[in-house]
Order: C-alpha cells, then structure tokens, then sequence
C-alpha cells in the first residue's frame, strides 16, 4: 500500500505570461517548475502554499485560487504525490532567486515544456483557462508517464 505525501504547487499568471522557477536542488532539479513543496505539521494546505512561494521566489500573494488536485505515483517508490496546486493573478514583491528556485518570468505561448515535468503541458492549458481538473499519473523515472487520467471539475 503507498503512502500520501502533501505536497503544494503555485503559479503566478499575469496577462500572457506565467511566472516560472528552474529548481537548483533536490526532487525535480533541472526542470522549470511552479512553486511549492511540503506541507508541514500543523499547517493548512494553503498555508504552505503561501509559505514555499514565499520561501522559493520572495513574493506574497492576497489570494489563491485552488484549481487542480493531481495524485503522481513513481514506479519503486511506496510515496503517493499528493499535489494540490493553485492558481495566483496577483502577488506582493518582486521575483527573487533562492537556494532552491531561479524565477524566470514567460510568455504564455513560450512556455519551456521540453524543460518540465512531462505531465505540465497536459493540465498547464486547463490552469491557465482557470478550469479546475483532478488527475492521477504514474511515472517511470522521471520522464516517462506509463498512465494517467486527467478530468475537468466544477469543484474541488
């Protein structure tokens, strides 16, 4: 049986662009990436939303808007992804590196897909329609997804 991790994923949007971070370190380093991670004990899920982009790019946000839940199994891992990911069109500051993440901001139709995690570029268009979707993928490493489900929702 897997266990369940929380983790959380934000993406700053503005008009036809979307504020990404290359991750430097850890789980997914070298990819273009939103922002987000662990969920610690005794915080709520967009608590640390709030908290890793504040930690990984420097910026606040007033609101976030949660529009996706996607659950991701690697083949030889017993973990379960459970990532809850949410959508910001404002935020506080200005975009700063970090030990973990180098903010880069691009143009919606420029987006680094080749550069992501191969699952982004088939919800990527539902987050940035601000269509609200639930989805499971399972991975072979951390390029290949062997399955996946992917559906639109009225409510998460």
């Amino acid at each position: 049986m897997l266990s369940s991790k929380l983790l959380t994923l934000v993406l700053v949007v503005q008009p036809g662009r979307v504020l990404l971070g290359m991750k430097k370190r850890g789980f997914g380093a070298g990819k273009w990436n939103g922002f987000g991670g662990k969920v610690q004990h005794g915080e709520t899920i967009e608590e640390a939303a709030r908290r890793e982009l504040l930690e990984e790019s420097g910026l606040t946000v007033d609101a976030l808007q949660k529009v996706g839940n996607i659950k991701f199994e690697f083949v030889g891992d017993t973990e379960l992804l459970d990532v809850h990911i949410f959508r910001a069109d404002a935020y506080n500051g200005e975009p700063t590196e970090s030990d973990e993440m180098r903010p880069q901001w691009f143009e919606c139709h420029q987006i680094p897909f080749s550069q992501m995690w191969a699952d982004d570029i088939l919800w990527f268009p539902l987050m940035l329609q601000k269509k609200k979707f639930v989805g499971y993928f399972k991975f072979q490493g951390h390029d290949v997804i062997l399955s996946h489900r992917l559906e639109e929702v009225e409510e998460l």
